[in-house]
């Protein structure tokens, strides 16, 4: 019985350039610029008068969380590491865009006082927390 041959594959090359960067990465030195945007999304208001709270969301999938919930009306409270301040200004700054307020909260979730802080923060900001899920 003759044996099966073994195929062998390879993954392709990606076309963007090798980078590194120490944690926590900082996404406004990356090159290219990651894509967040959807400029031919329009939003319903389906989540207006509503909040989402977003751990990380100063970058990566985060970001485009935040900015497409404020883009379907919703406030956001944007938590982030403080190493990563420049993306989470930068977060915000698209998210108002949309039509969102957004909240700003420097910190790390890891600590749990800090999260009980960071939920006192927005409620002084009187929204009411919405679950999405």
């Amino acid at each position: 019985m003759p044996k099966a041959k073994t195929q062998q594959t390879t993954e392709p090359k990606s076309p963007m350039p090798a980078q590194k960067q120490p944690k926590p990465g900082i996404e406004a030195i990356i090159t290219p610029q990651p894509n967040f945007l959807a400029p031919n999304y329009k939003g319903s208001g389906k989540l207006k008068d509503k909040t989402a709270i977003i751990t990380g969301g100063d970058s990566g999938i985060g970001r485009s969380i935040a900015v497409l919930y404020a883009c379907e009306g919703a406030n956001v409270a944007i938590v982030y590491l403080k190493e990563e301040e420049v993306d989470a200004k930068e977060t915000a700054k698209y998210a108002e865009k949309e039509g969102g307020e957004c909240l700003l909260i420097a910190g790390d979730v890891k600590d749990s006082k800090f999260c009980e802080k960071a939920i006192e923060k927005k409620r002084k900001k009187i929204w009411r927390i919405g679950y999405f899920g």
